[in-house]
């Protein structure tokens, strides 16, 4: 599996709206709740690598911590962890591939890769593997785009798409090297 990022954009491209709001992501109703594969995905990944905006998102969910597996928070200026967090989240520092590499020295091979500056920095380095976007039918209009500039193109091959509560579209694709 190696590095992938599992995400919701906007058909436009954006991960969150102008206000780095979320709620768009409840546009499509889910009557059942289904997980639409999100439990699947989790059993596959060793630890999640997030960004530190994308970590004081989740924590102002009010939800408690809702992942099962390890967290590495990425962040140059948070240094301490809200209480009672210790060992289920981590605050890391680096360039990421340096990170990386000390993550799969310490066992965590397949990572989850989540939050837009985080992905955006490990795809500049050509460290994602594979991309799991699911692409809701709304147009924002503007806010936090998932992908930016490049140092040079990245080529993917398509591996599935799949059409979730009838209005919802998840394409798969793995990096081509």
């Amino acid at each position: 599996m190696g590095n992938i990022v599992y995400i919701g954009t906007s058909l436009d491209g954006f991960i969150a709206d102008r206000n780095g709001g979320l709620e768009w992501l409840e546009a499509v109703p889910n009557p059942d709740n289904d997980d639409l594969g999100w439990e699947k995905f989790l059993e596959g990944i060793d630890a999640i690598v997030m960004g530190r905006k994308t970590f004081q998102t989740v924590l102002g969910f009010g939800v408690g911590w809702p992942y099962p597996k390890k967290t590495f928070v990425l962040s140059s200026t948070l240094e301490h962890l809200p209480a009672g967090f210790e060992g289920e989240v981590e605050i890391i520092n680096g360039a990421v591939a340096g990170i990386l590499r000390a993550l799969n020295f310490r066992g965590y091979k397949n990572l989850y890769i989540d939050g837009g500056t985080t992905i955006r920095q490990f795809l500049s380095e050509d460290l994602i593997d594979e991309l799991i976007i699911n692409r809701l039918p709304i147009l924002l209009g503007g806010g936090v785009p998932l992908f930016g500039e490049l140092p040079e193109p990245l080529l993917f091959e398509h591996v599935q798409t799949t059409v979730l509560l009838n209005e919802m579209v998840m394409s798969r694709y793995r990096r081509k090297k």
